[in-house]
């Protein structure tokens, strides 16, 4: 049983990993509100990297991000804690495949297997904290500019690029837990009562050797 949440865990986290890949590269972050597109038959989005426009004939346009200092300070996190996500999940991979049940490396013990199939499950809860932090500060932000009455700039909603990043946290979330849940304690070991057996033995007198010419008697 242990084997197999642990099996199950692993696959839901290599699928969470190649979800944030697709995540990061997205360029679907979010999109330009029809209510402010002046014609429906072109679109305008943007990433964490490149902003594109498109239009109804299939030609897009994309344009890097010629600058990082002058980026929005969210944008600049959100592009961190994606790369960090990455980073801890790839690690998280290789630690859980090296603690599997199944796998045999050397003479490691099973309670050694154990802490580490634990490290990889507790890595990929991170990884997918720190997806869950980058997509939901990002979509807050996109919603907050939405609405604000005061904001002068164009008004964006929100991409498939978020949802993939959601759907990514959740399974990455829910790997580590299984592999986490997969590592029992052992069971604490039976107390056994041990009794001392004591009896009593009989003092024994032995003769003293004599010296100085003397004899003593010596009594059994």
């Amino acid at each position: 049983m242990a084997a197999g949440l642990q099996v199950v865990g692993l696959l839901l986290g290599v699928v969470s990993m190649c979800l944030q890949s697709s995540c990061t590269s997205s360029q679907v972050w979010r999109t330009r509100s029809q209510l402010e597109s002046v014609s429906s038959s072109q679109w305008q989005f943007e990433g964490l990297w490149m902003s594109c426009a498109a239009t109804s004939l299939g030609s897009v346009q994309c344009s890097r991000f010629k600058t990082v200092l002058g980026l929005p300070a969210h944008l600049q996190a959100c592009r961190a804690l994606m790369i960090l996500s990455l980073l801890v999940g790839l690690a998280s991979i290789v630690v859980s495949v090296l603690g599997l049940k199944c796998t045999k490396i050397g003479r490691t013990s099973e309670r050694v297997k154990d802490q580490i199939a634990l490290s990889g499950g507790v890595l990929f809860i991170t990884s997918g904290v720190f997806t869950l932090i980058a997509v939901s500060w990002y979509a807050a932000r996109v919603i907050y500019d939405f609405h604000d009455r005061l904001y002068g700039g164009v008004r964006y909603e929100l991409g498939t690029g978020l949802y993939l990043g959601w759907a990514a946290s959740g399974l990455a979330i829910s790997g580590g837990s299984m592999l986490c849940c997969s590592c029992r304690k052992p069971p604490p070991p039976e107390r056994q009562l041990s009794y001392n057996l004591t009896s009593r033995g009989q003092n024994i007198y032995r003769a003293a050797a004599a010296s100085d010419g003397s004899s003593y008697k010596a009594y059994v």
